[in-house]
């Protein structure tokens, strides 16, 4: 626990300032965050099967073009051709390399990996360029979540939420981490951000990241599950790794991004 502790003061002695900064200091932060979130899952991927060394260069630098695309923007809208790009660069080795370090399967997972981890890293930037109060908020509606989860779940929880994935985590837990969450992310909002907004929708909005974000954090635990590993990573002693600490932070940025298109 202490070690625990002693990492997540350390972080936000250093991410605290990063986000108020912005700018420059911050894509670069983003930047160097989403690759060692890229080498943490292939590392994952890899423990069952080794992927050619030249694709995941290549994968790499067309992974962090979708990152940093919107480094001055204020739009979720993502270049299609970087989608394009990035397809070609991931199946053509199958016709060109002819390897068996490479087969359908990687392309697929190497697809998926920068398509998805692109995006969220990329929204993590824009949502900041739009409004920090606004990364703020999904934030807290996300690791309030999180934190009010593992409360409840250690103190009164009985009913298992999903075993074969996660054993820890239980009903009461997630329900306890929803309530919480909702309600400070959305206070913070209106106090913050907007008094003036409909609070029913505020609300409503701040229960769908939480949720999103809880079931975030399932759907990367199940990727663990299936390759056997404890944890993405080692870079914060006690955490994990930097997909065990935004796992679910990804899933409510795409939500919030998703949910906002509409207003």
């Amino acid at each position: 626990m202490k070690q625990r502790v002693i990492s997540a003061i350390v972080a936000l002695i250093i991410v605290i300032p990063i986000i108020i900064l912005g700018s420059y200091s911050y894509y670069i932060g983003v930047g160097i965050l989403s690759i060692i979130g890229y080498y943490e899952m292939l590392s994952v991927r890899q423990k069952e099967k080794k992927i050619d060394f030249n694709v995941r260069f290549l994968t790499l630098v067309c992974y962090l073009f979708i990152v940093l695309s919107s480094w001055n923007e204020k739009s979720f809208n993502i270049d299609y051709r970087l989608f394009i790009l990035d397809l070609l660069v991931c199946y053509l080795p199958l016709i060109v390399f002819k390897t068996k370090e490479y087969d359908a399967e990687d392309a697929l997972v190497l697809f998926a990996v920068t398509i998805f981890l692109g995006m969220s890293f990329n929204y993590l930037i824009v949502i900041r360029n739009l409004n920090v109060l606004y990364l703020v908020y999904v934030m807290l509606a996300t690791f309030m979540s999180d934190t009010f989860a593992h409360f409840f779940g250690t103190k009164i929880g009985k009913h298992k939420l999903a075993p074969q994935i996660s054993p820890n985590k239980t009903v009461e837990g997630m329900i306890g981490g929803v309530a919480f969450g909702t309600f400070i992310s959305g206070m913070f909002f209106i106090t913050f951000i907007n008094s003036a907004a409909n609070t029913f929708l505020v609300f409503t909005i701040s229960c769908a990241l939480s949720i999103v974000a809880e079931f975030g954090d399932l759907v990367f635990s199940s990727i663990k599950r299936k390759y056997g590993v404890k944890d993405y990573g080692n870079i914060m002693p006690g955490h994990g790794g930097v997909l065990d600490r935004l796992d679910s932070l990804f899933f409510a940025l795409l939500a919030f991004a998703f949910l906002v298109s509409f207003f």
